[in-house]
């Protein structure tokens, strides 16, 4: 009858054994004043650098458009008009937050909130494969692509193994192929279409082109072995989005995102040339690219990409029953970054000036001749952030490299501030004959417990912590946010977790100290769980009052409490 314990317990040793540096997300999502001294700070940096980059003679005619959003409200903006202008396509005389460009590949996230809203719907499964959609794929072909093994998650995810072009990616087309050291072509293989029309063939846009060819290929991969960038994913998906809704793909796109949304400026069709933002040659401005909207076509500001990404942020959780639309789906093959659905997702533990916990951006980058941009949303910060270029794309990694690292700066300051102002001090028991206090502190590696007084036992010394989440060697306890509520309705009883953490020592680590496995129910208490914390307040968000859940006690919030910091540190905090 002692059995099952012992294994429980050896369980808990042997997770416990594991280091999980700063594991988790240390509060919930700020909230914004434009006002605020540590976003303003930031602004004035990133003002200053970019004026000074974009000075340089290679950026002479590139223009850009920077906005940042939360969930509630665009919060900042920058918008510059390039010093030489394409002056045989006169533009937009000033950017600004309406100016157009061409948004490339991040019409891919609309392709797939369409998806999402259709499998909502029930008018199509995730897990259906795309030859139910797109009855031509069926039957004969002359390539070898497994339609049906190919899902629509698949397609969406970047792991159908589908080559990345179905024509556009062949050399074969160019006029100087032999100059890079190609053999001349004898025989078939040479595209009878082309992308720029230049030699008197059609262009290769139309929907009989795109299953023509794709009949006719091979995988890369097999089908979710491993992820690969494919545009054909994405203009399938165009055409099972037509065909499950009844309509176009441009006009679905228009009727269930643009319209409901107010992207007011958003479109398939060419904009007049005063509406945009037109590089000099070589520029896309004006290529119809037809089969190929659904993976590149749209065009957008930055004013209508901020609403767009306040929608993602306020619903990404609940499109569809079926995911997550931010989570990562596959590693694209290297240690940092991610494929989603169609997110290309970064993570580093680079960027926080005091901590290595690890910010995530859930990103969608766009090229075409002429335009980069980048859509970006950083979930735990409710952030989202827009980046348009047109002309010199190597721009681009500049905006974003001082936008992202100064923005998430600013926003850990804000973040903790309020983590502090909310949920700092001790809390004590009101009844006078029942010695129990809890003490919370802020600090770089968010709300920690500094000390624990039970039933007048110091719970962080007493055997009790093998039974609560804990890391091995020097440790500390965090609490974090689940983002419940014990009454989900008001949105009253926040509902927190207590979680250890190892704490960082100096010199080379073991390699394996870098696993950790979420692990945050641990141990019950007569069925409730041992390491809840609920916090309760009156007016406002500030907690008053704090309930443990496994302890079955409350306690009351009676005084402030953060930690000493060396100087240092408690001028990047500013609480």
């Amino acid at each position: 009858m002692m059995l099952f314990p012992a294994l429980h317990l050896l369980s808990l040793a042997v997770l416990s054994s594991a280091k999980c540096y700063e594991p988790s997300t240390a509060f919930p999502p700020p909230e914004y004043d434009a006002d605020d001294a540590a976003l303003n700070g930031a602004w004035e940096t990133v003002d200053t650098a970019l004026t000074a980059a974009i000075a340089a003679p290679e950026f002479a005619s590139t223009s850009f458009s920077v906005e940042i959003t939360s969930s509630q409200q665009s919060i900042w903006s920058k918008h510059h008009t390039a010093r030489e202008r394409n002056a045989s396509r006169p533009d937009i005389p000033e950017v600004n937050g309406d100016a157009l460009y061409r948004i490339a590949s991040i019409t891919k996230t609309f392709t797939v909130l369409a998806l999402l809203q259709q499998h909502a719907a029930g008018n199509l499964s995730l897990d259906d494969t795309v030859n139910i959609y797109v009855e031509e794929l069926n039957g004969a072909q002359n390539g070898t692509l497994p339609w049906t093994d190919i899902t629509l998650r698949s397609l969406a995810s970047q792991l159908s193994g589908l080559p990345r072009e179905y024509i556009h990616g062949d050399l074969s087309v160019l006029r100087d192929a032999l100059d890079l050291g190609l053999p001349p072509i004898a025989g078939g293989g040479v595209p009878k279409c082309d992308e720029h029309d230049d030699d008197g063939n059609p262009p290769c846009f139309r929907k009989a082109d795109l299953i023509n060819a794709v009949k006719q290929r091979m995988p890369v991969f097999a089908p979710n072995q491993k992820s690969t960038y494919s545009n054909i994913a994405f203009e399938l998906l165009g055409l099972v989005i037509a065909n499950v809704t009844s309509q176009s793909y441009e006009s679905y796109i228009h009727d269930a995102i643009f319209q409901p949304l107010g992207m007011s400026m958003s479109s398939f069709a060419l904009p007049p040339d005063s509406a945009g933002v037109i590089p000099p040659k070589p520029q896309y401005w004006d290529a119809d690219i037809g089969i190929q909207n659904p993976t590149g076509g749209i065009y957008s500001s930055s004013k209508d990409l901020s609403v767009y990404l306040r929608h993602i942020l306020t619903h990404y959780n609940g499109l569809t029953h079926a995911l997550n639309w931010l989570h990562p789906v596959s590693n694209s093959g290297g240690l940092h970054t991610f494929y989603g659905m169609p997110w290309e997702i970064f993570q580093t533990d680079r960027i926080l000036l005091n901590s290595r916990r690890t910010v995530r951006f859930v990103t969608k980058t766009g090229g075409l001749p002429g335009y980069f941009s980048v859509i970006m949303i950083v979930p735990e910060y409710d952030l989202g952030i827009t980046i348009l270029v047109a002309g010199n794309g190597r721009f681009l990694a500049e905006i974003r490299e001082v936008v992202t690292v100064q923005l998430v700066r600013a926003a850990e300051r804000v973040a903790l501030r309020q983590l502090h102002e909310r949920y700092s001090g001790t809390y004590g028991s009101p009844q006078s004959d029942l010695n129990s206090s809890l003490t919370l502190a802020v600090d770089y590696r968010g709300l920690v417990v500094e000390r624990f007084i039970s039933n007048s036992t110091d719970v962080l010394a007493s055997p009790l912590m093998e039974h609560l989440p804990h890391s091995s060697g020097k440790w500390y306890v965090q609490v974090v946010p689940t983002l419940l509520y014990r009454d989900e309705k008001k949105q009253k009883g926040a509902r927190w977790r207590f979680q250890g953490a190892a704490e960082r020592s100096a010199g080379e680590q073991p390699v394996w100290d870098d696993a950790c496995l979420t692990n945050i129910d641990v141990a019950e208490y007569a069925g409730a769980p041992l390491n809840e914390v609920v916090f309760w307040s009156g007016e406002g968000d500030t907690a008053d009052t704090l309930e443990l859940t496994g302890f079955r006690v409350k306690l009351v919030r009676n005084e402030k409490r953060q930690i000493q910091l060396p100087a240092e540190r408690q001028e990047y905090m500013e609480l």
